[in-house]
């Protein structure tokens, strides 16, 4: 492997469908996620070191759903989820039900590397947060106060059930504006490391868990195979184990942008009923990179020793067929 395949690092901001509000924010604030953890790569950081830095430029935005500026729930309150994953050992941390802590991703870290657990939610998870000083903040904003009025609106009108808002967000999409914010990254040593962080479903059960605390279905990373990080409804990257789907996808041969299209016809064959909007993002020990969603949009954004600045777009490959 060259070196000039080395650091890489890729981030997401949301699979879904951008309202032009929110565009320029979002797309601004992948391009500087994507910048701050590629700094760290290129002055000897490592994978682990990559993905925490560029999450947390997302989670302090505002303009994402997840840390300031999560979706509130249907008690319009926040509950917020992350993990991340060292490729090198299999070591991985996760946190769930977070109300205030400001960086849920740094939490994740700190499960995984100063205690023997790999997942802690609720009331243990604030106290570890309170045991590591970790800064607090009120992650609730004017914008998702305002979205949770309009949707709750909608829904109430509508008469639907709230397990059921399939059949709401076919009429309404912008209830899913963005999701999960998410990145991988390959470093110098050659190690791969993924990192998810969301504010969950919006109007969603209290306590509600997704998959982006889950690992292997919205966060994954194994030097032998590859880093993915995953974004869009969780229920459906839960039941296909999706991020270790697109990590063994790449371990049988395939690139990241194979097994991420690959993933995509998963899920599009697997669930097609109802709303399945997903996103992937992924990178291998070779340092190829892969992006594909079924969704309207998926921000994201890259940066390698190839690029001078962060490439990024609203879309990668959009997949619509399911073979």
């Amino acid at each position: 492997m060259s070196k000039k395949q080395k650091p890489v690092i890729v981030v997401h901001g949301g699979a879904g469908a951008i309202t032009p509000e929110r565009n320029q924010p979002v797309m601004e604030g992948i391009k500087r996620a994507a910048k701050k953890g590629f700094d760290v790569l290129k002055r000897g950081g490592t994978a682990v070191d990559g993905v925490m830095k560029a999450v947390m430029v997302m989670e302090d935005d505002g303009s994402f759903n997840a840390g300031y500026g999560s979706s509130l729930n249907i008690d319009r309150s926040v509950e917020m989820d992350a993990s991340i994953m060292d490729g090198k050992t299999l070591q991985a941390g996760a946190v769930a039900l977070l109300k205030d802590v400001k960086n849920p991703v740094r939490l994740a870290r700190i499960v995984m590397e100063k205690t023997d657990h790999v997942f802690i939610a609720g009331e243990g998870a604030e106290r570890l947060a309170t045991l590591f000083k970790l800064e607090r903040v009120n992650a609730v904003t004017e914008l998702r106060l305002k979205y949770y009025e309009g949707q709750k609106k909608k829904l109430l009108e509508g008469q639907f059930e709230l397990p059921k808002l399939a059949s709401l967000i076919k009429e309404y999409p912008e209830l899913l504006e963005s999701d999960t914010v998410g990145a991988v990254a390959l470093d110098k040593e050659g190690n791969l490391a993924a990192a998810t962080s969301t504010g969950g479903f919006p109007l969603k059960l209290p306590g509600r868990i997704g998959d982006s605390p889950l690992i292997g279905c919205g966060n994954y990373a194994d030097n032998e195979s590859g880093a993915c990080s995953a974004t869009g409804v969780g229920e459906i990257a839960i039941r296909l184990v999706l991020a270790k789907t697109v990590c063994a996808y790449i371990e049988a041969g395939k690139t990241p942008q194979e097994a991420a299209e690959q993933a995509i016809r998963l899920v599009n064959q697997r669930m097609p009923i109802g709303y399945n909007s997903m996103g992937l993002v992924a990178v291998d020990v070779h340092g190829r990179i892969g992006a594909a969603h079924n969704s309207p949009n998926l921000c994201w954004a890259y940066l390698t020793p190839e690029t001078p600045k962060p490439v990024s777009s609203p879309t990668a490959k959009n997949v619509k067929e399911s073979h």
